[in-house]
């Protein structure tokens, strides 16, 4: 694994060398646009249309259009040169209790790994990070543009996630068809709490896998092996008529999902676990 970039990461007068590396990695999977007669895949091609021509990558500039057809165009150096003495440098401006942060603000993770003799540092800040509970806001200059960021412990290694600005979060109030004025009767409100409950369990990452993803997988495969595979319509959802009763039959679904997962780890399946009956004292 390669580091995609390196720089340090400051708070107060410590200053520790480190690399970034990506901590995900998207699983979508990547179709290519083909010409459907003959398969071919497409190019493509950035052309100008005022030199009617393709345009080489050494013939692009970078440009900001402040009005219709009028750019400001800006070097990369122009734009390195702008992020100042920021560049390479990761810097902590505060400490917080995680829960302060909306997960709407987050964009992408990355892992932080010491960089030459930084060691130590680095292992005196993730360990007082993991014992006092506290994250790190930060900002720094990732790929010419500065972003918002939180440095934070995961297992034995500091993480970076970085961050929307707030002012590139859009503001729900804005948003068309927002229940106003709605009734919310009691009795269902109590039910909605109830199937809550009923559906609280601990978060396990491992648990929730990309079912389309895995479906797409198992049909390219069958289609290259030469077989025809026929795809399932999907099911219809039965339309909610009653709130109240929707509400109570999920109740019991989700109760009798708890049940026979528990039946499943004590090593009773859950038919078996339906059918016993109550053992009677004998007199």
């Amino acid at each position: 694994m390669r580091a995609m970039w390196k720089g340090s990461l400051g708070f107060g007068l410590v200053n520790i060398p480190v690399r970034l590396f990506a901590a995900t990695a998207s699983k979508e999977l990547k179709f290519r646009y083909l010409h459907a007669p003959c398969h071919t895949p497409l190019e493509y091609r950035k052309t100008c249309p005022t030199c009617e021509r393709e345009v080489p990558w050494e013939e692009i500039a970078r440009g900001y259009e402040y009005s219709k057809n009028n750019f400001v165009v800006l070097s990369e150096e122009e734009t390195k040169a702008a992020a100042g003495k920021k560049d390479g440098l990761i810097e902590i401006s505060d400490f917080v209790n995680m829960e302060e942060i909306d997960p709407l603000y987050f964009q992408k993770g990355y892992y932080l790994v010491p960089d030459g003799p930084s060691a130590r540092s680095y292992a005196l800040l993730q360990r007082a990070m993991q014992e006092t509970g506290k994250i790190a806001v930060a900002t720094l200059t990732l790929r010419t543009k500065e972003s918002l960021a939180v440095v934070r412990t995961y297992g034995k290694v500091l993480s970076l996630s970085t961050m929307f600005f707030p002012d590139e979060v859009r503001p729900w109030q804005g948003l068309p068809d927002l229940p106003q004025g709605v009734e919310v009767r009691e009795k269902e409100l109590q039910m909605a709490k109830e199937l809550i409950a009923s559906m609280v369990v601990p978060f396990t990452a491992d648990k929730y896998q990309d079912r389309h993803r895995e479906a797409l997988l198992e049909l390219i495969a069958a289609r290259v092996e030469g077989k025809e595979v026929a795809v399932a319509p999907a099911p219809e959802r039965e339309k909610v008529v009653d709130l109240l009763a929707a509400l109570q039959a999920s109740v019991e679904k989700a109760q009798a999902g708890k049940k026979n997962t528990a039946a499943e780890k004590n090593g009773v399946s859950p038919s078996c676990a339906r059918k016993k009956e109550p053992v009677t004292a004998k007199k």
